[in-house]
């Protein structure tokens, strides 16, 4: 793992993905997922969280959108999984593998998963025939901001994704529907980018120069009280 601070951008590079992000990502691209696999440490685990932490705390409302209900459930979810993680779990505080404790606050459950998961983590809510975007921590954006697409369908959350047509929109909305409680899925995407900045509202261009690889790996899985998707994204950057 390297970590250079370059201001206020940081460039947090892992040393390699998982060998089962190295095969073909095209979409959908699902498999199924271990109910306890939606959440994982590697070893940028401090440095990214001194990243997101000071995301959440200089932009709050750029990578921050609460949801009361369902965030709690995602959250009650999560602190059954950590322990087996490294974390530490005793009354209303989580001890991280990097030493810090974090107070959880039930009233904004997402901002508490924030200070304590790598992964990005957003909830789907089914509203008519689609799934809409109804809460997010999304500190490590690739080329979306969260003020554009909460409360927007999965469609309209795609629309700058060439790829993603109304087939791809179909099939994706029917893995949303079908996802079960207990058994979620997970894909991954690999892309080339110019910059490893892992927050990028806004991808950023230098002509042909593309010495970063950037992969999500996303799982998606449903609560079994509020019936809300979840999709989280663990991201990893590497030297190409």
């Amino acid at each position: 793992m390297r970590l250079v601070l370059w201001g206020t951008m940081s460039v947090i590079l892992q040393d390699s993905i998982p060998d089962a992000q190295s095969g073909d990502p095209r979409l959908p691209g699902t498999q199924p997922c271990a109910p306890d696999d939606w959440l994982r440490v590697d070893e940028t685990y401090a440095a990214q969280m001194a990243y997101r932490l000071q995301l959440l705390h200089d932009k709050p409302t750029a990578v921050l959108c609460e949801h009361p209900t369902a965030g709690r459930e995602v959250l009650e979810e999560a602190l059954h999984i950590l322990p087996g993680l490294g974390f530490a779990v005793s009354g209303a505080q989580i001890t991280c593998p990097d030493r810090r404790i974090v107070q959880i606050d039930w009233a904004a459950p997402l901002k508490t998963l924030g200070q304590v998961v790598q992964e990005d983590i957003c909830i789907m809510e089914k509203q008519g025939a689609e799934h809409m975007l109804t809460g997010a921590v999304l500190c490590f954006p690739a080329n979306w901001r969260l003020a554009e697409k909460i409360n927007r369908p999965l469609i309209g959350i795609h629309a700058p994704v060439p790829e993603y047509d109304e087939n791809i929109a179909r099939r994706v909305q029917r893995l949303f529907d079908g996802v079960q409680v207990g058994r979620p899925m997970w894909r991954f995407n690999r892309l080339f980018y110019s910059d490893a900045d892992l927050h990028q509202p806004y991808k950023k261009v230098d002509g042909d120069v593309t010495p970063y690889i950037r992969s999500e790996r996303q799982c998606i899985l449903r609560l079994p009280r509020t019936d809300a998707v979840v999709f989280t994204i663990h991201t990893f950057v590497l030297h190409a």
